[in-house]
């Protein structure tokens, strides 16, 4: 399930954002790569851990707690702290699979990567290139989206970043442990919970309601892990 999410950070936080990468420091984004990855990544990153990354992150954190849509599409158990990365023209990162477990810095806190994000924090129009394109059994999506904007989609796809012909892209990237680690039963989750909002609006059917949340429970009871 690959799903768009709209407005994750405000305007002032996506404008601090902003003011403060521009005269961040950046380092080799290898420095965050898996074996795979490594090989095939070229860009830069804000170091890991810093006070930079963790003040932004907690920004982007706190703008994910109040996102009904990333709450429903993601059932998020655990969120992998922010990470911030810089492509600038000929810069890429090609095709891989992000590693099945991370390990937060400094916790000794393992998440498995159910989820991965990318939070676009300029506009289209500043860059050139740079699409995220994620391949799932319907084909290649191709995503470049507004500032504030999110995407996010399984972490088991294969997916890349094109490279940047002009301007800079900048972004956040994290992933997520999910409730629900199947993307199946997420997706199926997600559509009725879709339904039950709908159905809440006036007018509606008040016992179809009823019916139609307790299936919804009685799946995330099911399925959901602690």
């Amino acid at each position: 399930m690959l799903i768009a999410i709209p407005d994750v950070l405000p305007g002032d936080g996506l404008e601090r954002c902003r003011a403060a990468l521009a005269t961040a420091d950046w380092i080799d984004g290898r420095a965050t790569a898996g074996y795979q990855g490594e090989k095939v990544k070229d860009n830069v990153q804000l170091p890991e851990g810093s006070a930079l990354a963790r003040e932004l992150g907690d920004l982007i954190l706190a703008g994910l707690e109040r996102n009904a849509l990333f709450i429903s599409a993601v059932l998020p158990a655990r969120v992998y702290p922010p990470l911030f990365s810089r492509y600038t023209p000929g810069q890429r990162f090609g095709e891989h699979i992000d590693n099945a477990v991370r390990l937060v810095p400094g916790t000794g806190m393992r998440i498995r990567t159910d989820v991965s994000a990318t939070l676009f924090l300029n506009d289209p129009g500043d860059y050139d290139g740079g699409e995220l394109l994620v391949e799932d059994t319907y084909g290649v999506h191709t995503v470049k989206l507004p500032a504030g904007h999110m995407i996010v989609y399984p972490a088991s796809s294969l997916h890349r970043v094109s490279p940047v012909t002009r301007g800079a892209r900048l972004a956040s990237f994290f992933w997520a442990q999910s409730m629900v680690r199947d993307d199946a039963q997420r997706t199926l989750l997600f559509d009725l919970d879709t339904a039950v909002q709908r159905l809440s609006r006036p007018g509606a059917d008040a016992r179809a309601l009823v019916q139609l949340t307790g299936c919804y429970h009685n799946l995330l009871r099911m399925w959901s892990e602690p």
